[in-house]
């Protein structure tokens, strides 16, 4: 999960293509200004984050997309594993390791709205009427209670009984590896080592690392590994975005369209993400009310 950032540094953060950073959005002070006489007559103050939290805790068909998207993973799993040519990886990721020949077969996985459940974290905010700040984020993940996200547990665990190892690729702050793979361990989760976890400082040698791009890392695990699938609920957490605007977002995945629901696996995230600032330009810096009228230009009403 990528921090929230000033707004000098946005804009580069945002070029990663994967700001993975649970950006909450509390209600918008109403105006005084006067309206129109032939506006529309305005509904209750909104909370952009109030449904879309309210949908991840509450709606069965919340659940039901992850056991779904799981479970059709794994009945496709021991067929990628016994395809000596099947890799998940994009050929940017590959290019520095191109023979499969050898590699053992790994699955990748980003955990924040993956695998783990952060969204009590965002229910504190709404209630709270706060904002995304390093100090909350922090204090939930060293709590270590997220919660398994459902199918996620068994499929990890037939990757693991099968000889296919399991490697987390998160965008969690350094300091967070041990409570991170503390909370792994005690969900339930496989966990081999320290290896099979790659946090947001993870160091790889000859590879220079854009903001929170995991692509340097996907090229770590290439060294080693023939990628059967990928899992996450970022776009970011398939393939690097050169740009993350609407048409920069399109061109990254456009050449891997075939590979949803086969090789990548994406899990629906209605809470934060690279999705929602690029609406608003990628500009953290503007005023909350500022953001979310962009968001709203953005509607399509036919």
């Amino acid at each position: 999960m990528m921090k929230f950032v000033p707004a000098a540094l946005a804009a580069v953060l945002a070029l990663a293509g994967c700001a993975h950073a649970p950006q909450a959005v509390a209600p918008v002070p109403a105006t005084t200004a006067v309206a129109p006489a032939d506006a529309p007559v305005p509904g209750p103050s909104a909370d952009d984050n109030l449904n879309a939290v309210a949908w991840s805790q509450n709606a069965s068909e919340h659940d039901f997309i992850y056991l779904q998207t799981f479970r059709d993973a794994r009945e496709k799993l021991l067929k990628a594993k016994n395809d000596p040519n099947w890799d998940a990886l994009p050929k940017d990721d590959r290019a520095a390791h191109p023979s499969l020949k050898g590699r053992k077969p790994a699955v990748v996985l980003d955990i924040d709205e993956t695998v783990l459940d952060n969204s009590p974290y965002q229910a504190r905010l709404i209630r709270s009427g706060g904002e995304f700040n390093e100090a909350e984020w922090a204090a939930w993940c060293n709590e270590a209670i997220a919660r398994p996200l459902p199918g996620a547990l068994e499929f990890t665990k037939f990757a693991a009984d099968h000889g296919i190892a399991v490697i987390y690729i998160s965008n969690r702050a350094k300091d967070l590896d041990d409570a991170t793979l503390a909370n792994l361990r005690s969900a339930g989760f496989p966990v081999a080592g320290k290896q099979s976890f790659l946090g947001l400082g993870t160091f790889v040698e000859g590879c220079e690392q854009v903001g929170s791009e995991k692509g340097c890392r996907r090229q770590l695990v290439a060294r080693d590994y023939r990628v059967l699938m990928q899992f996450g609920d970022q776009i970011g957490d398939f393939a690097n975005v050169p740009g993350n605007t609407a048409d920069g977002r399109a061109k990254a995945m456009a050449p891997y369209t075939a590979w949803i629901g086969e090789r990548w696996f994406v899990l629906p995230n209605p809470t934060y993400g690279a999705w929602e600032s690029a609406l608003f330009d990628n500009d953290y810096g503007l005023p909350r009310n500022e953001r979310r009228q962009k968001k709203m230009d953005s509607l399509r009403t036919k």
